[in-house]
């Protein structure tokens, strides 16, 4: 008892304290004018931030800058890490006071909601009425315009990338015009998954589904055996609805034990009631201190892998509902250090490469001082819809948390290390995701999303002017 409480008591110290940091950088900020992401890796100095919160505000901005010959950067919860966001010396349009659902139709089952908006909020809106999101990313954190712009991609197996549940949005485009926009249409592909490059989601209609009841079954594995099960039991097997799986990261196992998580459909939708009410985060600062040991102490990372293991297996036969399931914490990833930060990679392999690439991956950081502190994996279908996809295949994606310092030789190590992981993935038929650190090279870029060719012949096409511009586009651009 006394041990649980000393943890309790360090763990509220350590929250104070980050909290604490937070409130610093962010006042900093506010006072020089500066703007950075949560990964705080590329601060610049900014023009100013509009927060757009009316219609016409966006749209005289919008014209103000073309006038003015400015660059136009949009930003939700900037979760993006590569200055996606933002640009020096430009106007960032802050949309997160741009949050108004306008309407559901029950029937249809479909929500239209302001891009400002977040999964959140679609949540405690639809959940009344036993609705619930069909794709969105594992926190319900993140606004809605930020997830379409990125094309996210959540943990249910039957729904792939966001951009499948998109009927319709409109777009504020450079000429100050609005326009609706529909998967029929040359720009759809292009605005979904395309950063802020070609104009302003003011809204969308996104197709919903029920909420439905689910168990929960957890099961150790390995990496060799992970894809034969995948295919087996849970891609073939209709009843799961979700999945989730975790990859050791500390010495012991590396890269090697696995645990995995179906979510499987309830025989009894009857009691879906007696499990939807809407969970918040449970003991945040708790989560905190456990991955603070993580990036610090190789033991923390083999202690924390055994405590998750443990949880989810006592969790076996647990009900919880759909909505519950994609409410995962998020709390715990606000982390601020001033020698340190995390930021996240992702690669995508095909099921069928999953156990050759995890060998090669192992082999690839043998030797590197990596300090990788977690990796998710989720399934992913096959879409090519977006010009730039990242689902060439059916495939698995990792997501890998990764703490890096500040420091320019830190920077630079860990960017080197990232490109000789996106070569191991690209060997093995796979792409990455383009929402983080800009450390691919150009060719990278190229062989993993090979329209990207089109998508810049489309940005010069409907925006030749660049005025909506950013970090991404400038690294990237033709």
């Amino acid at each position: 008892m006394k041990k649980k409480i000393l943890f309790i008591i360090l763990s509220i110290l350590v929250y104070t304290g980050l909290f604490a940091v937070s409130a610093f950088h962010k006042e900093r900020e506010q006072k020089t004018g500066t703007m950075t992401d949560v990964s705080r890796l590329m601060p610049v100095k900014i023009k100013q931030t509009v927060k757009g919160k009316e219609k016409e505000t966006l749209v005289e901005t919008i014209k103000e800058a073309k006038r003015k010959h400015l660059n136009i950067s949009i930003a939700g919860a900037q979760h993006s890490m590569g200055g996606q966001t933002y640009y020096e010396d430009g106007i960032v349009l802050d949309m997160t006071g741009y949050n108004k659902i306008l309407g559901l139709d029950r029937k249809k089952k479909i929500i239209r909601v302001q891009a400002g908006a977040t999964w959140n909020d679609i949540q405690r809106y639809v959940n009344p009425y036993g609705l619930a999101v069909k794709v969105m990313q594992s926190q319900n954190i993140f606004t809605i315009g930020g997830s379409l712009s990125a094309n996210a991609h959540g943990r249910d197996i039957r729904y792939g990338s966001l951009i499948d549940t998109v009927k319709s949005f409109h777009l504020l485009k450079a000429d100050g015009k609005i326009i609706t926009v529909t998967p029929k249409d040359d720009l759809f592909s292009a605005v979904i998954g395309g950063y802020g490059l070609f104009g302003v989601i003011l809204d969308a209609d996104i197709e919903l589904t029920d909420d439905e009841l689910y168990e929960m079954k957890t099961k150790r594995m390995n990496a060799d055996t992970y894809s034969q099960y995948f295919t087996q039991h849970v891609r073939r097997n209709p009843a799961v609805r979700m999945h989730l799986a975790r990859i050791a990261t500390g010495d012991k196992g590396f890269l090697h034990d696995m645990y995995v998580t179906d979510y499987t459909l309830s025989d009894n939708q009857k009691e879906l009631k007696q499990h939807n009410e809407l969970k918040e985060d449970e003991h945040p600062a708790l989560t905190k201190f456990a991955l603070g040991l993580s990036r610090r102490y190789d033991w923390g990372r083999n202690w924390l892998w055994s405590a998750q293991q443990s949880y989810f297996l006592s969790q076996n036969g647990v009900k919880i509902s759909r909505n519950n399931v994609m409410r995962s914490e998020s709390k715990f990833l606000e982390y601020e250090n001033t020698d340190n930060t995390d930021v996240l990679q992702e690669y995508f392999v095909p099921v069928g490469e999953f156990a050759p690439y995890i060998h090669d991956l192992r082999a690839a950081l043998s030797h590197e001082d990596l300090n990788l502190v977690n990796i998710t994996i989720r399934y992913v279908q096959k879409n090519e819809k977006a010009d730039l996809s990242y689902a060439k295949d059916d495939m698995f994606s990792l997501v890998l948390l990764i703490n890096e310092g500040f420091s320019k030789d830190s920077q630079a190590d860990t960017a080197r290390i990232v490109r000789k992981m996106t070569d191991t993935a690209l060997r093995h038929h796979g792409s990455y995701y383009l929402p983080y650190m800009l450390y691919q090279t150009k060719e990278q870029m190229r062989e993993a999303y090979p329209k990207s060719d089109i998508f810049f012949q489309k940005k010069h096409k409907y925006d030749p002017d660049d005025l909506f511009m950013n970090y991404f586009y400038q690294r990237y651009k033709s």
